[in-house]
This record gives C-alpha cells, sequence and structure tokens, in this order.
C-alpha cells in the first residue's frame, strides 16, 4: 500500500506560503452540504468523502508541486460535481464567489487585511487609525497597528521593577488586541507610537467667570480636540443673561451665548482630519439661565458639537415630588434671583428631551456620594457621554473588554452545548488591561501642565466592557429579562473586584496614586494605583472593530444596510442569528429580507419564540428594563456607566418623566433618551415601524459606517 503524501504547503492568495491544513478542506465541505443537505450526519458524510477525494487528487500532484488555496477550491468544486453533489457544488460556488467579491472590496479600499476582519472594520481602522505616509497612502496593517500600540504602552514597564520582561508585556498586549478581546480607547490607537503620543478620551476642563477664564478654557479645549481627546465642561461659574459687568457696567451675555463659541470652534477643528470633537455641557438647575439652557437645542442645527445635560441636585427632585417652588440662585453674588415651580421646569426638560434627545440629567449629589477624592472637591462635569466624572483638567484613558470572547461552550460538538461565562479568561484580561491602562498614564503625552498634574495625582483608569449582547446571546438569556439583569449585576461584580485586585498589585510594585491620602480608600486601608477603575462607555467604533455589540447596549438590529464610509452599502446580519438559524436548519434566506425592514425579529413568521427570546433588539424592550440593566451595572462600576434609553416614536412626554425619576430612584450617575424620530437627521434609520408611512414602509433599516448602537443621533458616537 502506497503511502498518501500530501503537501506540506500551500500557497496563499498574496503569495505567501502557509502551512497546509487538510481541516480547513473537511469543513468548507461540511458548511456548503450543511446549508443544502440540513443535516448535520448527512452533511459530515459528504464532507469526509469529498475531503478524501480531495486529498487523494493532491497526493497523485507532483510531491514537489506547492498548490494554491485557488487549486484546492477548484478541485472541491469538481469533486463535488463528480460525485453528484451538484446542488452542493452550486452552494460552494456561492460562497466562494462571496468571499471573492468580500476580498475584491478590501483591495478596493487598498488595505491588506492580516486579522481577517470585516469590510467595514476595515474601512474604520482605514479613515480613523491606520497610519498614513504624506500621501495619506495607508502604511500599516491592523495588525502592525496593534503592534505599534503594543509596543508604545509596554515600554512604560522600563519604569518599575516588573517580574516580567517588556517583551513579554508588550506580547501579552499584543495579544488581547490581536484576538479582539480587548480594545483601548480611540486616541491610543491613532496616537501611540507617534509624534502626536496623547492617549486619552476623556477631559474636563474648567471655565471661570471672566473673559480671560473663559478663553483660556477655549484654547485648552482646541488643543485637546486637536490630539483626539473629548472634553466635558460645566458653565454654571458664569453670571447669567443681562447680569451686570462691573468692569464696564455693562450686561452679560450668559452663558449659552459663551457655549455657542464653543460649538462653533469645535466643528472647525478636525481631530487630524479623522473625526469631529465632541463637548459635554452641563449647566445646574438651579442657574438663572436654566431655562434658554434646556431649550438650547430645540431650535434645528444648534450645539451639533455637543451633548447637553442639567445638573440636578437631590433637593431639586425633591421638590419636584413635593410640587415645591424652587430657587434660582445667581453664581456671581449667590443669592436668590428667583422662583419657580420646580415641576414646571422639569416638566421642561422632559419636553425637551423628548423633543430633541437634549438635554440629559447628571445626578450631581450621586456622583459625589461616590466621589473617591471628596477632600480635594466636588465633582461638577463629565466626559461628552456621561461616563467619566472629573475633577477640572483630570482627564482619564478608557479601554473595553468584548466579553463576547469571554464565552465558553461546554460540549461544542453537540446540538445541546451549554455556553457559561469563561470566568478564568476574563479575570485573566481583566488583570492585563488594569496594567495596560495603568502604563499609558506613563507612557501618555498630555496636552498641558494642569492636566498632566492633575490626572497623575489621582491616576484614574476606566475598564469597561463591549460586546454584552453578544453574550446574553450565547448564553441564551434575554436582554429585557430578571436573569438577564442579575447576571448583568454579577458580571460586573467581578470584573470591579478583579479590577480592584489588579489596582492594590501594581501599587505594591509601583507605589499609590499621590492623591490616596485624601481618598476613601485611605479609611479602608485599601491601597491603590488607581482612584478609579471601571467605566461603562459607549465603545462605538472600537466595537465595530472587535466585531461586536456596542458597550452595554441591546443589539439595534439583528439585519439591516449600512451606509459605509466609502458611499457604498453593504447588507449586514447579526453573525450570532445568522449560526443559530443554520443550527436549527432554517432557510434564513427566506426571512433576512423581511427582517431588514423591520430591524426587529419579533414580528417575524417561521422564527421559532426561543429565538425571538433572545434576539431583542433596543426597541423592542421596555424603558424600565433599559433602566434596571443601566443600575445593574453602575452598582459595581466606580465611574460612570454610559447607555442610551431608546423610546419609540409614539412615546409622550410623561414617558421621559417616568424614565428621569426612575433613574435617580436607581441610583444612576445620569440618563440620556432618545426618541425615534425626533431629530431629523439620524444615524439609524427604520425602513418599518407603525409610525412610518406606507409609502415607505418596503425600505430598508440604513445605519451609519460608524453606528453600532446606543443613541441614535449622532452625537453620542464619540
Amino acid at each position: 500500500m502506497v503511502e498518501m503524501v500530501l503537501p506540506a504547503k500551500i500557497r496563499k492568495r498574496d503569495g505567501s506560503l502557509a502551512k497546509f491544513n487538510k481541516t480547513k478542506i473537511a469543513v468548507a465541505v461540511e458548511k456548503a452540504a450543511l446549508d443544502v443537505l440540513k443535516e448535520p450526519k448527512r452533511a459530515r458524510i459528504v464532507s469526509e468523502r469529498i475531503t478524501s477525494a480531495v486529498l487523494d487528487n493532491l497526493a497523485r500532484q507532483r510531491t514537489t508541486h506547492i498548490p494554491s488555496v485557488e487549486d484546492v477550491q477548484d478541485l472541491i468544486e469538481s469533486s463535488l460535481m463528480s460525485e453528484g453533489y451538484n446542488a452542493i457544488a452550486k452552494s460552494y460556488i456561492l460562497y466562494r464567489e462571496n468571499r471573492s467579491q468580500l476580498r475584491l472590496a478590501k483591495s478596493a479600499l487598498g488595505l491588506k487585511d492580516d486579522l481577517k476582519l470585516p469590510v467595514n472594520a476595515l474601512e474604520v481602522l482605514d479613515r480613523r487609525y491606520l497610519l498614513k505616509d504624506q500621501n495619506r497612502a495607508v502604511v500599516e496593517t491592523p495588525g502592525e497597528l496593534f503592534r505599534r500600540v503594543a509596543h508604545h504602552i509596554a515600554a512604560a514597564e522600563n519604569n518599575f521593577k516588573s517580574a516580567f520582561s517588556t517583551d513579554y508585556v508588550e506580547e501579552a498586549f499584543f495579544q488581547m488586541m490581536r484576538n479582539l478581546e480587548f480594545m483601548p480607547n480611540s486616541p491610543t490607537l491613532m496616537n501611540a507610537g507617534t509624534s502626536i503620543g496623547q492617549l486619552s478620551a476623556c477631559f474636563v476642563l474648567p471655565v471661570e467667570d471672566s473673559i480671560t477664564g473663559i478663553f483660556e478654557s477655549l484654547g485648552h479645549m482646541a488643543k485637546i480636540h486637536q490630539t483626539g481627546g473629548g472634553t466635558g465642561f460645566n458653565f454654571s461659574k458664569l453670571r447669567p443673561k443681562y447680569d451686570i459687568v462691573s468692569s464696564t457696567k455693562g450686561h452679560a451675555s450668559g452663558p449659552v451665548s459663551f457655549m455657542s463659541i464653543f460649538d462653533k470652534a469645535t466643528g472647525i477643528i478636525v481631530q487630524g482630519g479623522r473625526r469631529r470633537g465632541a463637548n459635554m455641557g452641563i449647566l445646574r438647575c438651579d442657574h438663572p439661565d436654566i431655562i434658554e439652557f434646556i431649550e438650547a437645542k430645540i431650535v434645528p442645527d444648534r450645539f451639533t458639537n455637543f451633548n447637553l445635560s442639567v445638573g440636578v441636585t437631590d433637593n431639586f427632585l425633591r421638590a419636584v415630588r413635593d410640587n415645591r417652588t424652587f430657587n434660582l440662585i445667581n453664581p456671581r453674588t449667590a443669592k436668590v434671583a428667583r422662583q419657580l415651580k420646580a415641576r414646571d421646569l422639569f416638566d421642561l426638560m422632559a419636553t425637551a428631551a423628548w423633543q430633541t434627545g437634549d438635554p440629559g440629567l447628571v445626578f450631581l449629589d450621586e456622583i459625589n456620594r461616590h466621589n473617591p477624592t471628596p477632600r480635594l472637591r466636588q465633582i461638577e462635569a463629565t466626559n461628552p457621554c456621561g461616563e467619566l466624572p472629573l475633577m477640572p483638567f483630570e482627564s482619564c484613558t478608557l479601554a473595553s473588554i468584548n466579553l463576547a470572547k469571554m464565552v465558553k461552550t461546554d460540549s461544542p460538538k453537540t446540538s445541546k452545548a451549554h455556553a457559561k461565562v469563561d470566568w478564568d479568561k476574563l479575570g485573566q484580561v481583566v488583570h492585563w488591561a488594569v496594567r495596560f491602562l495603568d502604563d499609558v498614564l506613563e507612557v501618555n503625552v498630555y496636552p498641558l501642565e494642569q492636566v498632566k498634574s492633575a490626572t497623575l495625582a489621582n491616576r484614574k483608569i476606566g475598564l469597561g466592557v463591549m460586546g454584552f449582547a453578544d453574550m446574553l446571546i450565547k448564553m441564551a438569556l434575554p436582554y429585557n429579562s430578571p436573569q438577564a439583569t442579575a447576571f448583568a449585576a454579577k458580571l460586573m461584580r467581578f470584573i470591579h473586584t478583579r479590577s480592584l485586585a489588579a489596582s492594590a498589585a501594581l501599587a505594591k510594585q509601583r507605589g499609590v496614586f499621590p492623591n490616596f491620602s485624601k481618598s476613601i480608600y485611605a479609611r479602608k486601608n485599601l491601597r491603590l494605583r488607581n482612584a478609579t477603575v471601571n467605566t461603562i462607555a459607549p465603545a462605538g467604533t472600537i466595537s465595530i472593530i472587535a466585531g461586536c455589540s456596542s458597550g452595554i447596549e441591546p443589539l439595534f438590529a439583528v439585519s439591516f444596510v449600512r451606509n459605509v464610509l466609502s458611499g457604498t452599502r453593504l447588507f449586514e446580519v447579526s453573525p450570532l442569528f445568522r449560526d443559530i438559524m443554520e443550527k436549527r436548519h432554517i432557510d434564513t434566506a427566506q426571512v433576512l429580507a423581511e427582517i431588514a425592514q423591520q430591524g426587529s425579529v419579533q414580528k417575524i413568521n417561521g422564527i421559532p419564540n426561543d429565538i425571538k427570546r433572545i434576539f431583542v433588539t433596543a426597541f423592542d424592550i421596555k424603558p424600565i428594563d433599559h433602566l434596571n440593566m443601566q443600575s445593574a451595572f453602575q452598582r459595581h462600576t466606580d465611574n460612570a456607566v454610559s447607555k442610551t434609553i431608546n423610546l419609540p416614536s409614539d412615546a409622550v412626554v410623561g414617558d421621559v418623566k417616568n424614565i428621569f425619576l426612575m433613574a435617580h430612584k436607581l441610583r444612576c450617575k445620569g440618563i440620556t433618551v432618545y426618541r425615534y424620530g425626533s431629530r431629523d437627521q439620524q444615524v439609524l434609520s427604520f425602513g418599518y415601524s407603525n409610525s412610518v408611512p406606507p409609502a415607505i414602509a418596503g425600505q430598508l433599516v440604513t445605519a451609519g459606517a460608524e453606528y453600532s448602537g446606543g443613541c441614535a443621533a449622532g452625537t453620542c458616537l464619540f
């Protein structure tokens, strides 16, 4: 008997050589067979038969010949047809053609995809992150980007005595990113290892009540936006409109007028040609100009570079509940300027939010109940999306763990496989992620000396999560179930506990943060390297790169069309939905087009109820379930949680008021609502709903190139 001699290598499409792997042939044939036969056992038999024929054919060729990928695929096609499997051959040919079109689309971008990422992920990388030469030609691959970041951040290890070599740490950082298990915030991906070197996403700047102070803050904002950061401001120190200006005896123009200058400047400064800047504007509920602030975005196209939030207090909300009057205080004199009914002001907040999505609410007292350094000062502002309460001049670097990669299956070969959290893996990733973020603080190039001083005094970091909705789907937990809410609390408790442990371990090696003696941890004798460790950010573009759902948001659609940055339109389907439908042998082609008209599967015939239960989208979920999820994560997050409460177009103002009050009761640190259709230009559009005219009901759900969930208004994508 002659021994079968198979080729040792195979030539890839780019001309490089790789180790020949016969398993890939078997998997490809079985997938095509299963698509046609719908029976796993028969598909496996076909796969074994065809794989044997292909290998036999390869073995008969000269052993010095190195086959190409195309050669092997041609053999698979001919073997299927010669064995009489014409329908399976057709399925395989279609799959091959689809892959070819995908490669063509990637080639059109001029990118070398060394990580096999989706087209839209590559285009986002091309537009925002990959390094370019003077002619704006891309000069690195996605893998090289992650290597650049890992190498630069790991250099911080040289500042300390460590049990690990710098090379070892670099490889650990690189593998987390390469495997799409962990992703740092955008400025780190953009600027690590470059001449800019600014790695933080979140900043808060003070605004003092003087022309000098206001324009000094404007200049600071410009520097931060140039380097890729976003800024938050509390304008409550500015004297109200028509108040006296002592130097000229004239009248003040008020905080809202000065905010417009910040807004216009932001629109002019494009961050390195890669994205626009973003701001958070906050005004206290007791400022005399609060009504003008609340109504600031009711006029279309005003403050397009700002998210707005009212800084509300416990005292104000008590006045709302008791239907009492409320004092507005002039910040210049600290005297009562006027009184009004608290409920009238609250109703105005809810009406404006119902109409435009702004303002949100920031619960100042709740934030300061959890201030890690209360002896320094109160916290008055947050970053653009509200998840980072910071003191003046503080900055913070964020990162997110891809929870979709933290799930394992007990019995992967059976139809009754049970998925569960891989707690050991998650704990390891948390450990390295905290180290990564602390290292960022060491190598960061700070845009202002005040920022450097304030940031390093507290060393705040913000490790969060993304892919939470994907994790729930894999575990067959409906997002809007009590079980999912309880699981979220358990999950975040674990992450927070491990994050604190990692920070404590670093403190033993590197020392505590300088303001430790003035912190709440000193009384607890909990020696930490970082004043805060966890934040739940939107994780917008980085979740697209990682190929997962954004932050802790539910899916925004199961099937939809994406308007990619090049102007083309790509049809996208949740990979998890496609997989589960294939495992159930349900023909997805019959339902995908219908789903793409609605985004949701809830009213689609032919989809089993248990699948409908786990594939719930943002607008399938009741506001209270959104809120309960936000609260569950907030209980174990020392910073704050960015989450949008999505409302259908037929929601009423009373719904918004109830959400605002319930969010405070559930001890959230802030709240944002968005009613579908409340803005003319939004990044998510449904082709069909009860409120859409029948004439356009046949349109498909469309999403913007960088939309991954959450606020559909387009201002929360930072």
